[in-house]
């Protein structure tokens, strides 16, 4: 499903118009981008956790030459999805 099927079926389903589910649907990334960048998590009860984590820096090896490289420190979003979700996924 692609952001306009998804916006399209959101609209269906709250009985609004395709531009307020667009609307809203773009306010909750926004929202979500922000706390994360923000160092804040989001939790939805019935889909999960968003939130930032820290990765440390790394040797690693260019594949193509052998060579090591440094891989400088980092933050990474990452979602954890909820325990109903997941049983949802699995049934």
């Amino acid at each position: 499903m692609n952001k306009a099927e998804l916006v399209k079926h959101l609209a269906e389903s709250a009985d609004v118009t395709k531009a307020q589910a667009e609307s809203v649907l773009t306010a909750l990334v926004l929202t979500v981008k922000d706390a994360v960048r923000a160092g804040n998590e989001i939790t939805i009860t019935e889909l999960g956790k968003f939130s930032a984590t820290e990765r440390a820096a790394r040797t690693g090896r260019n594949p193509k030459t052998g060579e090591d490289i440094e891989i400088p420190a980092k933050r990474a979003p990452k979602f954890s999805p909820a325990k109903s979700f997941k049983d949802l996924v699995n049934k």
